[in-house]
Order: structure tokens, then sequence, then C-alpha cells
């Protein structure tokens, strides 16, 4: 018993390294999206062939691809990233593309008569994208980016491929040091499970307290 219930330490341990990666990750493919997103709907052809280049790029290519260039091939440049940076920067910058059209499809469902009130009261572009365009796009993103959020913590189980001492990672070793498969994999599946479903909750509370006050903003 007090074998076992050193091995479940260890997947726990394993367990506040993915929640690290996820906040982490969430923060920076937030970031990205928004500014890859804005920068497709530019008038500057630069800024747009910049964005729709990074989000055709990583969505294009594989996230373990993309871990291992963080990884391996990024300090042969020059940088280098303890095997933590690399997940995040390869998780954030991965879903932040996928965040990115998300961004860039709601600010454009926002029906043309919100612009003409804007115009109509003087607004100039970043008043009105700031005070009344994101407002209501926002809340129009947050169901994919709840998606989205949960697809990377399941994503960070790749970690595990760069030593990476998450849950999947200690899982694997819980096994190759007891010969058991069925319990530290059973464990990190409902423990997947309860971070997916506290994402969830968390994303649908938010979107029904942003939304007071929007009702009738939309037509």
């Amino acid at each position: 018993m007090d074998q076992w219930s050193g091995y479940l330490q260890l997947i726990v341990d394993g367990a506040f390294v993915t929640v690290q990666l996820t906040l982490m990750g969430c923060a920076l493919a937030l970031v990205m999206a928004f500014v890859a997103g804005l920068g497709r709907l530019s008038r500057f052809f630069a800024l747009r062939a910049i964005a729709t280049a990074y989000i055709e790029f990583f969505r294009g290519t594989s996230i373990f691809v993309q871990l291992f260039w963080a990884y391996f091939v990024l300090p042969l440049m020059g940088v280098p990233l303890s095997p933590f940076q690399a997940g995040v920067l390869a998780l954030g910058l991965n879903v932040g593309a996928y965040g990115a059209e998300v961004v860039r499809g709601a600010i454009r469902s926002i029906p043309r008569e919100q612009y003409e009130a804007c115009t109509a009261l003087n607004l100039g572009r970043w008043q009105r994208l700031r005070h009344v365009i994101l407002p209501q796009a926002f809340v129009l993103m947050l169901p994919t980016f709840g998606n989205n959020a949960i697809e990377l913590m399941k994503g960070t189980a790749v970690v595990s491929l760069i030593s990476l001492s998450d849950m999947t990672f200690q899982a694997q070793v819980v096994r190759a040091q007891t010969g058991s498969t069925a319990v530290p994999f059973l464990t990190i599946l409902v423990l997947y499970f309860l971070f997916a479903t506290v994402l969830s909750s968390s994303i649908r509370g938010l979107e029904r307290r942003l939304s007071r006050g929007l009702e009738g903003t939309r037509s």
C-alpha cells in the first residue's frame, strides 16, 4: 500500500506539471490568437501575410515536429529552452493558430449595423474595436476557445516525448516500475477527464457572465 502511495504521488506531481503547462500554454495561445486573428483583418498587406503564414504553418504541421523543433533545433540556433519552455511554446503557438481563425470569424460575424452605429458615434477604429466589437465577439469566441483549451490540455501528453514529467510521463514510469498498466493509466484517464470538466464548466460560467447585458445587441 505504501508503495502505491508513492507511485500515486508521482502521478499527482505530474498532474501539477500538466496544469502548469495548460495554464501557460493557454495564455500564450490566447495572445497569439488575438495577435494573428487581428492581423488577418489588418488593412496592411504585410501584417495579413505574416498572420496568414503563421496560421497556415502551425495548422499544417504536426505538433510533434513543432515540439521537437522547439526543444532540439532552436538550441542549435542559440535559443536554448528547457523541456517545460519548449512544451509551452509548441502548445501555445499550435493552439493559437487555430484560435486566430476563431477571433477572425467572430469579429466578422458582428452585424454591419454595429459598425454603422460606431461611425455615427464618431468612434475611431481602436475605440470601435475595444468598446463595441470585441465585447460582443469575445462572447462568440468563448465556446470554441473552451474546446481549444481542452484540446491543449489533452495535447500536453506530447511533452512526455522530451522527458518532461507530466502525468503521461509519470504514468509510464509507474508502469515500468510496477508492471501494471491499468492502474496508472486509469488514474490519469480520470484526471484528464476531471481537468476537462473544470475547464468546460469555467468557460460556460464565463460565457453566461459576459453575455449579461449583451442581449439584443446582435441581430
